[in-house]
């Protein structure tokens, strides 16, 4: 899984869940945000994007300008932190080659897989589009958990940001992602989807069943 990399929007509000810092709900365990970085971890690199005082090892945890400012703004920063094609070089001297693709998702995926992340890349590198999102049984785009070709991306979020004068508070994912090619993945496997979100403790309830 060359070439990827991995932005984690881990900032909402939870505003149906109390407030808390929902990433950090733990199912079966572990965090939420701990799941989804355990689904990229071949990625590098891995950006967390949110409230995270103690970042793992191989993990660069960032802020959206400002805090709270929206998914938009928040993939935003997780772009900045990754290399740009004409300022990263090893210490050796040679050039290294950036993540071409990036794995964009939402903190609260627990039963997201390396597999669900690995369908998403193999089909971006496989079709002449510019991401790939998995769709629900409804035909219903998951907008925060697909794999987009970093440099399509970065436009993407570079022309959103001049059609609103450079501000992305509050910007929507649909008004991102709309300009961009995608292909739309259905999950093949048995159980349940990757893509499942916990917005409120039933959902999280939920997926504790699951994870058991």
């Amino acid at each position: 899984m060359t070439g990827f990399a991995a932005v984690v929007l881990a900032g909402g509000a939870a505003r149906r869940m109390g407030g808390v810092d929902k990433p950090d709900v733990p199912v079966g365990g572990v965090a939420m945000r701990d799941r989804v970085l355990a689904a990229v971890a071949g990625a590098d690199p891995r950006v967390v994007v949110g409230p995270l005082a103690d970042p793992p090892p191989g993990v660069l945890a960032v802020r959206e300008e400002p805090p709270g400012a929206g998914p938009v703004a928040a993939t935003a920063a997780g772009l900045a932190a990754l290399p740009a094609p004409a300022a990263f070089a090893e210490p050796t001297g040679l050039v290294a080659e950036p993540a071409s693709l990036v794995a964009l998702l939402a903190g609260d995926l627990p039963l997201l897989t390396a597999d669900a992340v690995d369908r998403l890349t193999r089909t971006v590198r496989a079709g002449g589009v510019d991401g790939a999102l998995y769709v629900d049984t409804t035909g219903r785009r998951q907008l925060l958990c697909g794999v987009w070709r970093t440099d399509r991306l970065r436009a993407a979020v570079a022309r959103l940001a001049a059609q609103r004068d450079g501000g992305l508070v509050g910007a929507s994912m649909r008004a991102l992602l709309g300009s961009l090619s995608v292909a739309e993945v259905t999950w093949p496997g048995v159980g349940a989807a990757p893509w499942f979100d916990c917005d409120t403790d039933q959902d999280v309830r939920q997926a504790r069943e699951w994870v058991r």
